[in-house]
């Protein structure tokens, strides 16, 4: 999941520059090598597993309870530090292996979707000495590409934290500073995508694309750096298996015109969130559709595969530690520098169930706006599965309760987009 800081670095004007230079880009073939799903013909419609095998503490506050008067843990790098690897151990196999089952993968296709991207960290495949990360998730991650099989869906396996924090967010393993490109870290990050894609190269029926590196924080690292990694990246993990589609995501830059070349496969990742700015997070219900919809038409006329690798229906940032552990929101005025702009209250911890009928009508208008403007290239991965108590982000809530279009191409607001 995206960070804080990082959706102050994007604004619309940003987000169109970039798939502007995008769409300049020299154009590559798409389909040089043999990739298990039709990206040309077919749509993505994907959710992602998100607080499975990287902990966020909004997504399983549960989790992280116990430390919510101190704010000592915050990610999973301090949580498996102060546990120590016994009991992180046994506690983290536990989640493992109840947060997601079976079960939910037959759900997520039996809702009419056809991917879903799976973030794994770096600890799990290339773990370093000194770490306290504990390790057993493979095991479950293999479940998982079997259960996937079984169901009928693909996989996109996402590297989601590297050695030193590519973007210093909770969602890379660990909070704080940004030392990823310090040292050996980028050489660990390789080494980590080359044992991920070995151990699954022979999996390439179900396992479709492996995503280098989930938002590396472009403006604070060095870009020509990110573009050498994702060349060596793409040589990694393809040397692996042909078949591997390889995502990149656009480190929240707003020029990529050149860059790709000689990578067979490519796919950019780009995420679109609305609320981790006080303008963001100001916009009216119609603004945020009209915003979606502005979006469309400049995916459309990418030259590349190009996928809204996360989106949500939430029109806040009000849910419970999104920002952070312990910290508030922008929508409330209670996170600093923002600006009051509505009450939290329903929206914070719940169920969709609880939320407002005017609620309930917003999100589902803005959602299937994004479905008409994501879907206008290669499609899209919702953020995210599940939570424990974020109704605005909970497709499986969000399912039941009417708010996520059922089938998926069904509309109460149909030409929003127009």
């Amino acid at each position: 999941m995206v960070g804080t800081a990082t959706i102050l670095l994007r604004s619309a004007t940003a987000i169109l520059a970039l798939l502007s230079n995008v769409r300049a880009a020299p154009t590559f073939e798409l389909s040089k090598r043999a990739v298990a799903f039709d990206y040309n013909a077919n749509k993505v419609r994907g959710v992602n597993l998100g607080g499975w095998f990287v902990l966020e503490p909004w997504i399983t506050p549960s989790i992280f309870g116990e430390w919510s008067s101190s704010n000592t843990v915050v990610d999973e790098y301090t949580y498996t530090k102060t546990l120590g690897k016994a009991e992180a151990s046994s506690r983290l196999s536990n989640h493992w292996n109840t947060f997601i089952t079976q079960a939910d993968f037959n759900a997520i296709a039996q809702a009419g979707l056809n991917h879903v991207r799976i973030p794994v960290g770096y600890w799990a495949v290339a773990p370093l000495g000194g770490d306290p990360y504990v390790q057993g998730q493979l095991d479950v991650l293999d479940k998982a590409i079997n259960w996937a099989r079984g169901a009928g869906l693909k996989v996109m396996l996402d590297l989601h934290g590297a050695p030193g924090s590519q973007n210093g967010f909770d969602n890379s393993g660990k909070y704080g500073s940004i030392d990823w490109q310090q040292g050996d870290t980028v050489s660990q990050t390789l080494t980590a995508l080359q044992n991920l894609a070995n151990r699954y190269k022979g999996d390439t029926d179900v396992v479709t694309a492996v995503e280098l590196l989930n938002e590396p924080l472009g403006p604070r690292l060095n870009m020509g750096g990110v573009q050498d990694f994702y060349s060596k990246g793409s040589q990694t993990v393809q040397s692996a298996s042909s078949n591997f589609a390889i995502a990149l995501h656009d480190a929240f830059q707003t020029d990529w015109s050149g860059f790709g070349g000689g990578i067979d496969n490519v796919m950019i990742d780009t995420h679109q969130y609305q609320i981790f700015s006080p303008d963001e997070v100001g916009r009216s219900p119609s603004e945020h559709v009209s915003h979606a919809c502005g979006l469309g038409p400049q995916l459309a006329s990418t030259n590349k595969w190009i996928v809204v690798g996360e989106w949500t229906g939430a029109q806040t940032d009000c849910a419970k530690w999104l920002n952070g552990l312990g910290k508030g929101a922008r929508y409330d005025g209670s996170f600093p520098d923002s600006r009051y702009t509505g009450d939290c209250k329903g929206k914070s911890v719940g169920s969709v169930a609880s939320l407002s009928s005017n609620d309930k009508n917003n999100i589902r208008s803005y959602i299937e706006a994004q479905l008409d403007a994501y879907e206008q290239h290669t499609g899209w991965f919702f953020w995210t599965w599940k939570t424990e108590s974020a109704p605005e982000w909970d497709m499986q809530d969000l399912l039941a309760g009417g708010l996520f279009p059922q089938p998926l191409t069904s509309r109460q607001h149909p030409g929003q987009c127009g």
